[in-house]
């Protein structure tokens, strides 16, 4: 019943406070999850880790130099210090021999240890003002206020808005700059804008879950949508929603009494989102590449030993004992067994007293699978100028994956030959 309570309360906006922190954590999550998908696809995932952390002395000199806790201030400083960070990593990548993991840690670890020297010597100065300011360290949702979350929102939609404007251009810059540059795309000021717009989305997340969880809320939201789809604006959508729901429900279970802060609980929910992408994504998913592998494997045993049922068998003609296949194709007993019941299933054999019987539709898949492996073998000899010994096991590995848009191609392009170059008939 408490439970309902929460969520009922929850879900009326009845508590002014509450409702300010969850719309303003969900906005923040959202465009976390819009611009952090560029960084993921950048390959620039430890980018944001340091712009995160660079974040803090920017926020602790902006206090310094007003004495106020102003959300504007801090935002100018985040940005200018965020800004300053990404060109030292460029710069020092540019000019030295120094590889970019360790440009990256040494950037990270000298700003985060100036911002945390200077938020300590606030902390000792005696400003009244600064009561909370270690806050940014782990984020503390629940203090944003009403002009707080009208500022954030506006930047982070206004972020989310930029993407949606450039997103063929980002797109582009993401996996090709060398083709985007060559067909008049200004690469150097769109990686500075994306670099903008990402220092931004850093600036006002870290009011919710603070600099050392920041980085997680860019690209975790990006690595769950990537295992769900292959098109970009799908991914955009899919990792800004992960983010918007996950800031609510962070919010939520905070505000339930889990007696911890929000920031923590985003990054837990948003994983979990990204954990079961991961495990369930419908074509990238890891249970699906396994059952994909899996499928394959069958694929491959099933056509092999059709292949070698219809050879042995004198092209199919005749019948053959179970035992004479094992002794002449060296199959495993136990594995021979499970692939034949399987085509007993699809009518591509009979079994009968340890007879095996090619069928009509198991002649013609035994057929197809040794006329790919023929055509595969003459195209690698012709164009490969492979010896005659070596066209074998690559022949084999490529068969089972021919497509027949491939075979007929193929077969174009070899003008329909009759014979392999061992001279063996080609079954059309």
């Amino acid at each position: 019943m408490e439970l309902w309570e929460h969520i009922t309360t929850f879900f009326s906006a009845e508590n002014y406070t509450l409702f300010i922190v969850s719309i303003g954590s969900g906005i923040l999550c959202l465009a976390a999850g819009a611009v952090g998908t560029f960084t993921y696809l950048r390959k620039r995932a430890l980018i944001g880790d340091v712009i995160s952390h660079s974040v803090l002395p920017g926020i602790a000199i902006a206090f310094m130099l007003t004495g106020v806790k102003n959300p504007l201030y801090f935002l100018l400083g985040a940005v200018v210090s965020g800004l300053i960070s990404i060109w030292i990593v460029d710069y020092v990548q540019a000019k030295s021999k120094l590889k970019l993991d360790t440009i990256l840690a040494l950037t990270l670890s000298v700003f985060f240890g100036v911002g945390v020297v200077l938020l300590t010597k606030i902390q000792h100065g005696g400003n009244a003002a600064q009561s909370g300011l270690d806050s940014f360290l782990f984020g503390k949702a629940a203090s944003m206020n009403l002009l707080d979350v009208k500022l954030f929102s506006i930047i982070a939609l206004v972020n989310v808005a930029c993407i949606a404007v450039f997103l063929r251009s980002f797109s582009l810059i993401s996996f090709d700059e060398s083709y985007a540059k060559g067909i008049g795309f200004n690469v150097k000021l769109l990686k500075g804008f994306l670099a903008l717009l990402t220092v931004m989305t850093v600036a006002i997340g870290v009011q919710a879950v603070g600099v050392v969880l920041m980085a997680a809320l860019l690209i975790t939201p990006a690595a769950g949508a990537r295992y769900l789809t292959n098109s970009i604006p799908r991914m955009l959508v899919i990792s800004g929603s992960f983010g918007f729901a996950s800031g609510l429900i962070g919010v939520f279970i905070s505000y339930s009494g889990a007696g911890m802060p929000t920031g923590p609980w985003i990054v837990i929910v948003l994983s979990a989102f990204a954990l079961v992408a991961i495990l369930f994504g419908k074509k990238r998913g890891v249970f699906a590449r396994r059952r994909v592998k899996k499928n394959n494997h069958i694929k491959i045993n099933n056509e092999n030993v059709l292949k070698d049922i219809y050879k042995v068998g004198s092209r199919g003609t005749k019948t053959i004992t179970i035992n004479e296949l094992i002794k002449k194709e060296k199959y495993p007993p136990k594995l021979l067994i499970s692939t034949l019941k399987r085509l007993e299933k699809i009518d591509h054999v009979g079994l009968v007293r340890g007879m095996i019987i090619l069928s009509d539709k198991g002649r013609l898949a035994a057929r197809e699978v040794i006329r790919k492996h023929r055509l595969w073998e003459i195209y690698l000899s012709k164009y490969f100028q492979l010896d005659a010994d070596h066209l074998h096991d690559d022949a084999e590995g490529i068969e089972h994956v021919i497509t027949p848009e491939i075979e007929i191609e193929l077969i174009k392009l070899l003008e329909r030959p009759e014979k392999d170059p061992h001279q063996s008939e080609i079954p059309y």
